[in-house]
């Protein structure tokens, strides 16, 4: 495991115009882009998600065949968030002393409700598999993504 900030795609170094000035991975593999088959198990919203994103990572350049899992968990991590945020939606239409962010045990005690922690760690998860395929606004803010000539296949202009 490498020490410090993970290296970024040559790619997007280069559309960024490589501002280390470090030099480039010549030899880097360039996957065939393309939107994998979705795996049997992801839950509704994460199929919905799948093909919402898919689609979009896939005109960008940014989605290959061998990114299946990583999207997998991406994806099936929004549809674990969304479950656990419905569910706290209707605790607390049900519940008008904490809207469904506290419960009481069975002896009494309050505690914060457990499917808040479940929406939690969902969230995080799919914000790290965000981040490991360059979703963010943040890793996207420096990036500069030709207009013209982009090739649809291959997603980015020829580099």
């Amino acid at each position: 495991m490498t020490k410090g900030r993970r290296p970024k795609p040559t790619k997007l170094r280069l559309l960024n115009g490589n501002p280390s000035g470090r030099p480039l991975n010549e030899n880097e593999p360039q996957p065939e882009t393309k939107i994998p088959s979705p795996p049997d198990f992801l839950n509704a919203d994460a199929l919905q998600e799948w093909g919402r994103m898919g689609e979009k990572l896939y005109q960008l350049g940014m989605l290959a065949e061998i990114d299946r899992g990583i999207f997998a968990s991406y994806c099936q991590a929004f549809g674990r968030w969304a479950e656990a945020e419905r569910s706290l939606a209707k605790m607390a239409k049900k519940d008008d002393e904490f809207y469904g962010l506290m419960i009481k045990t069975k002896s009494g005690n309050i505690i914060q409700n457990p499917v808040i922690g479940t929406a939690n760690k969902a969230m995080k998860e799919m914000r790290d598999a965000a981040s490991l395929m360059g979703i963010p606004a943040t890793m996207r803010s420096k990036v500069s993504v030709p207009q013209s000539g982009t090739n649809k296949k291959k997603g980015f202009a020829a580099l």
